[in-house]
This record gives C-alpha cells, structure tokens and sequence, in this order.
C-alpha cells in the first residue's frame, strides 16, 4: 500500500518484434488481462510488430508480462507512467467512420461527426479542425445525424448554402475511459485515419457556454504539424475535388448532406 493507503500500481511498456502470429498474441495479452485485472492497451502494428501499455497492481501486470514473454521471448519491456486506464482496450480497430462536413448556411462552419451506437454524434466547429496541437477549436455540440448523411454533398444554391464533403475516413476509439462513457464524462480521445486528418485528436467540454461546447485539440504526434492551417491549405471537396466556393447548383441537383 502507499502512503495515502491506496493499492500500489505500476506499468510496463511491452514490444514484440517480429511476432510469429501477433493475432494470436494480442488474444493471449487480452485474456491475461481480463483475468488479472490490468488495465491499458494492446495494439497490432503489422509486420510482427506488437505494442502493449499495462498497469494496475503488481502482481497483475507482471502476470500479463508472462504471457508475453512466454509467447515472444525477445519481449522488451521498459518501465513506463501510470497513466490512469480504466479499461484495457485492443487498438487500432476501427470504431466506424468519420466525416468533415463544410456548410454555408446562416454562418459558414464545419460539421465533424463521429460514429457511435448507429448514429453521427455531430460537433460544428467555425473554424475548421487544425493539426496544430497549440490551436484549440471551438466545437458546439449539436444533434445527432443519421448514418446515411455522410455521403453525398449540396451543391451551393442561389440562397447561398450548400455543403462539401471536406474530409472522411475511419477512427479509432482511444483514451483512458470506455466510449461512449468518455463523451459523457466530457473528455474524449480519438485517432482520425482520413485523407487530410490523421492522428490523435481530443474533444474536451468546457466550463463555459454550456453542456454543449467542447474544444477540438490535435494530440502531439507524428502527424501534428504547428504552425500550419489545413482547413486554409486544403479547402477542396474529398469527393468532388472542388471548394464550397466553386460549387454551383445545376438545374437537376438533389439531395446532399444534412
């Protein structure tokens, strides 16, 4: 015990180079987790290459340790923060899709919308994600959208709205609490595979304006790029190849994102 009387903890970072079957391995680690009681994540990089974050109480992490070495003898393991998991989660699987929308409506925004439990959870954010972790982007919590509402785009009409599809792609769930937990508790951590957003992001809810506004923050990775203004750099449509601005209506255009 410690001072303060609570259980001791530790954590271990685990890689596995060359793994001869890392299906198999990332089974064995979740097993030894679910029986043990450690916390943290076991991810599957490719090519034999197997990563693991465990922590919780000695005996458990050291448990989870012996499985991995016991099926990859040539484990390295280096100490490691306990960072306050409350679940031990497989990465890099896919939670569902993502998607950026650009609107002009009443004001010029975009919408980004994450899958989860069958519906988009919608976020509007004025100003665009960014890949600076410095900048923090307003995001107003908004209702829900349905999952059909992520595929095609409104061309710009004579009242001057319309909408593009400004980035999509898939995301992984990630963070220290359960989805979709997290985002009622009001901080939830993410990792964004599209075509002009990569990397980990966070929503954060804030103190002020309400339950339903949030900050979007970029996480310092090997995707994070200070300084730059991607919403300003790459302004065309994923699928159209064309800006809000260049998009007119045709006589016959129907239907679009909602």
């Amino acid at each position: 015990m410690t001072q303060a009387g609570r259980p001791r903890k530790r954590a271990v970072r685990a890689t596995v180079r060359g793994a001869a079957d890392a299906p198999a391995l990332l089974t064995a680690v979740v097993a030894g987790a679910e029986a043990t009681g450690a916390l943290g994540w076991v991810r599957d990089d490719g090519d034999g290459l197997v990563r693991a974050h465990l922590e919780g109480a000695p005996e458990a992490v050291d448990a989870v340790v012996a499985v991995i070495q016991q099926a990859a003898a040539g484990a390295e393991l280096e100490r490691a923060k306990v960072e306050g998991h409350e679940q031990f989660a497989i990465r890099g699987v896919s939670a569902g899709r993502f998607v950026v929308a650009e609107h002009q409506a009443s004001t010029h925004h975009y919408d980004l919308r994450l899958e989860v439990d069958g519906l988009m959870r919608s976020w509007a954010v004025p100003r665009g994600p960014s890949l600076d972790p410095a900048v923090k982007r307003l995001a107003v919590q908004v209702a829900d959208h349905d999952l059909d509402a992520n595929l095609s785009e409104r061309p710009t009409a004579a009242d001057g709205h319309g909408a593009i599809v400004w980035d999509r792609g898939e995301y992984e769930q990630g963070g220290r609490v359960p989805w979709p937990e997290a985002l009622e508790r009001g901080h939830a951590v993410f990792v964004l595979h599209g075509v002009k957003l990569e990397g980990g992001f966070a929503l954060q809810r804030t103190g002020d304006g309400g339950a339903g506004q949030w900050l979007l923050i970029k996480r310092r990775d090997d995707w994070a790029r200070p300084g730059s203004d991607i919403a300003a750099e790459r302004p065309e449509s994923v699928i159209s190849g064309r800006t809000l601005r260049e998009r007119s209506t045709p006589p016959d255009a129907t239907g679009g994102l909602r």
